[in-house]
């Protein structure tokens, strides 16, 4: 282990001496924040970044492991969204002296959780709305504008973000999304680094396949 050290997911501060990057999952107060091991951010506070998240919608942000989160990211939830099927989106029941009750559920544009996969890359800037599921291994292009689903190992970028191209070709990433590396112990993860950051693909895809030896 590098320095005589185990990697630590409990760990807030894994770069010693630098406040500005957070491990995420140990400073997670909000039940409705669930957030894997090793996702860090580029800031020393990470539920400012979720904004709109309000009990009474019910929502998740949910974040799987190892994701790289940049700064000035921010996760937009349900509670953002106002009535649209009505003359007017002003929502009188949220401000005092108006005259208002609250909306039935179905009048409002509620999108679900959120949920981003594991080892997902979110550029600086990105905004990520309500509902989106984003897949393992997907990148997120500086300042992008998340509205709608993104397929796993692809990079989209722009506003409205779009998918500019997968990562990998399509066996590949059926390899990869078999084999799961994030969700192996920390030793296992050490030894497979070597694997993990070689820019040889077909390199890669041959060591998976063997390690898939009985199924292709």
């Amino acid at each position: 282990m590098k320095d005589g050290k185990m990697p630590n997911p409990n760990t807030i501060h894994p770069i010693a001496g630098y406040d500005k990057e957070i491990y995420v999952k140990p400073t997670i107060k909000n039940p409705n924040i669930i957030v894997g091991d090793f996702t860090y951010i580029a800031d020393s506070d990470f539920e400012s970044h979720v904004t709109h998240l309000y009990e009474w919608n019910g929502d998740k942000l949910m974040i799987g492991k190892f994701c790289q989160i940049a700064a000035g990211v921010e996760f937009v939830m349900n509670g953002a969204n106002h009535k649209m099927n009505a003359v007017t989106t002003f929502p009188f029941y949220t401000l005092e002296g108006w005259d208002m009750e609250p909306p039935a559920s179905a009048d409002l544009p509620l999108k679900g959780d959120t949920v981003i996969g594991n080892d997902v890359w979110i550029g600086q800037n990105a905004v990520i709305l309500p509902g989106v599921h984003i897949g393992d291994g997907a990148i997120i292009g500086a300042n992008s504008v998340v509205g709608s689903d993104v397929k796993p190992y692809t990079i989209v970028v722009g506003n409205p973000a779009k998918a500019l191209r997968q990562r990998f070709d399509d066996e590949l990433i059926a390899l990869l999304l078999r084999f799961k590396w994030w969700d192996k112990i920390i030793e296992e993860i050490n030894d497979l680094i070597p694997l993990l950051t070689c820019s040889d693909l077909d390199k890669v895809k041959e060591e998976l396949k063997k390690r898939f030896a009985d199924k292709f």
